[in-house]
């Protein structure tokens, strides 16, 4: 168990330091966090947490504290509103656990990025690329799935809807389900229904797609949107990623904070998103700054769940050896098996260890 764990720390620190490669070719700095925020901070922007349930504590002046559940929310709070930032972080953040049958938190490690600035068509798409590039890290066999809550607002102002069955519609459209917006939509006419069912129902790639969507979309403000997300795809296929992107409205995030370009990404393997990101101006207007940010955060527990436990592995290779044997034959045949990529472990006698393969060396063998 110990030599697994050590193997997933191992595994962490190494994705964690290809990751931030990457963001730091593309001029993104670290940012660094304090553990925890002044309990208010989180208080007044609860809906924008993925769960209102925040571990606290008092600290020695008397003040609530709590342990940071969101990272995305310190970046905002601390950036600047008159010049463009770019920050990638590391960072665990603690989280009420849903997976669970009894209520408790999980210390999840996230690796993400902020965009914060005057942010245009290049930068969206620098960061979605930047995006694929983290799921590329983990598989050639990814996807990433793309929305626009500004083609999806336009759509529920555009269709009459009063604003609570806007705020149902929109839920609906969250989890596909054509049923529920088709019987909010009674009294509709026909093309308005159908063009809201079709946020629910439609997922496929950019070419195909945008004919059908500039068909439902009536207004400059969805006209808007689908340019943008036109302009985003032909950057993203000059960066060979263009294959991997597919439109998916069901895509929704709180329309009180994100406002632009949506998106997840997923891996061959694991069920659920892996990374989940997005455009967030209205957020940081909250928070009283006047300029754009859009970012993404990738989730390195839902990964480390899903693509490695299986392995059961404690090494590649076990290693033993007769008490005759030199110190430098054992280094020597070691020095071979991890050039070959493989992980080694070395010890005297064989046990209850989980090994795909065992070698043993013999005094015969060194002469």
């Amino acid at each position: 168990m110990e030599s697994m764990e050590r193997d997933a720390r191992m595994r962490d620190e190494a994705a964690i330091r290809g990751l931030k490669a990457i963001y730091r070719q593309y001029g993104y700095k670290p940012f660094r966090m304090s553990r925890f925020e002044e309990y208010d901070f989180y208080a007044d922007n609860k809906s924008f947490l993925q769960s209102e349930n925040v571990i606290t504590f008092t600290d020695l002046n008397g003040k609530l504290m709590a342990l940071k559940p969101d990272v995305t929310l310190s970046i905002v709070k601390s950036a600047s509103d008159t010049a463009t930032e770019k920050v990638f972080y590391s960072e665990n953040v603690y989280r009420a656990d849903m997976g669970r049958g009894e209520r408790g938190f999980s210390e999840i490690m996230q690796v993400g990025l902020e965009c914060i600035g005057d942010i245009d068509v290049y930068e969206s798409s620098e960061v979605l690329m930047l995006a694929g590039r983290s799921l590329e890290r983990f598989s050639d066999t990814f996807a990433l799935d793309v929305s626009h809550m500004g083609f999806v607002q336009g759509m529920l102002t555009d269709s009459g809807l009063p604003a609570s069955r806007q705020a149902q519609a929109l839920n609906c459209i969250a989890s596909r389900n054509e049923s529920g917006v088709r019987a909010l939509c009674a009294g509709l006419d026909a093309g308005t229904t159908a063009g809201l069912c079709a946020l629910a129902t439609l997922y496929g790639g950019v070419p195909a797609l945008l004919p059908q969507l500039r068909a439902i979309g009536k207004s400059a403000q969805t006209a808007a949107a689908l340019d943008e997300l036109a302009a985003i795809y032909e950057v993203l296929c000059g960066c060979g990623l263009g294959e991997k992107v597919h439109l998916d409205f069901s895509i929704v995030n709180d329309m009180n904070y994100y406002n632009g370009v949506i998106f997840r990404g997923f891996v061959s393997g694991v069920p659920s998103s892996v990374l989940s990101g997005g455009r967030y101006d209205n957020l940081m207007h909250k928070m009283g700054k006047t300029a754009g940010a859009i970012g993404f955060a990738v989730y390195l527990n839902v990964l480390e769940q899903y693509l490695y436990a299986d392995e059961g592995y404690d090494a590649d290779v076990l290693l033993t050896y007769d008490a005759d044997v030199s110190a430098s034959m054992v280094a020597r045949r070691v020095a071979a098996l991890t050039a070959q990529g493989k992980s080694v472990r070395v010890q005297k006698k064989a046990d209850a260890l989980r090994c795909k393969e065992h070698i043993h060396l013999t005094k015969e063998a060194e002469a």
